[in-house]
């Protein structure tokens, strides 16, 4: 499939980049999307809530009153959850908790998907390797304007990255990044996205040819 590629520097040029069926016309599966969201979200948060177990609260672990005789329930300490001052059961445990993991497969698949997904709603477009560093906001800010480009990530390859990054920081709601941290969650936050052609080529290497 054909894609075209955008010029910054308006030389009036026209280039078309070929990708792969395999990465921009996929069959979209939004619950396998939601399930690696879901995923990218839960390893990103920062845990840090703690409560006390049975076994960490100080005090004395004589047992509060003999087993039998007494008509009531058998009790040990008063470490135990049911008391006031006892230990939590099955509370928050801080940094010490397992996080889900996803298979490689799974999550080059919904990457996929959903870089078919913005090509499918027409809000995926290729920008051509920028060789030379731009400085100043207002031409990358017309470059935007005059294509109709709003709410957008940029994923970019390195070279073009150093030479476009003054340019693109104080935009809003323009987020740039490397191709090597292309992430489904960030692709679903903005509306648009822009590849540059050599980020776009490095990925349909990565999640199509690449045997892992």
């Amino acid at each position: 499939m054909s894609i075209k590629v955008l010029n910054i520097d308006n030389t009036g040029k026209s280039e078309n980049v070929n990708l792969s069926e395999k990465l921009i016309g996929l069959k979209v599966n939004n619950k396998l999307l939601k399930y690696v969201v879901d995923w990218q979200l839960n390893r990103s948060k920062k845990r840090v809530a703690k409560t006390k177990q049975r076994n960490e609260i100080t005090g004395s672990t004589r047992k509060i009153y003999a087993q039998k005789g007494t008509g009531g329930a058998r009790h040990s300490s008063r470490k135990a959850p049911i008391f006031v001052g006892g230990g939590v059961a099955h509370g928050p445990k801080g940094d010490n908790y397992k996080t889900k993991s996803i298979n490689k497969k799974i999550r080059k698949l919904a990457l996929a998907q959903t870089i078919s997904k913005k090509n499918n709603n027409k809000e995926l477009y290729i920008l051509d390797d920028v060789k030379k560093k731009i400085e100043k906001t207002k031409i990358f800010n017309n470059f935007l304007i005059k294509n109709k480009l709003e709410n957008v990530l940029i994923i970019s390859d390195q070279e073009t990255e150093k030479n476009i990054y003054k340019s693109v920081r104080n935009i809003p709601d323009v987020k740039l990044i490397n191709y090597k941290g292309t992430n489904v969650y960030d692709l679903i936050r903005f509306k648009n996205v822009l590849f540059t052609k050599s980020s776009i080529k490095n990925i349909e290497q990565r999640l199509i040819n690449e045997k892992n």
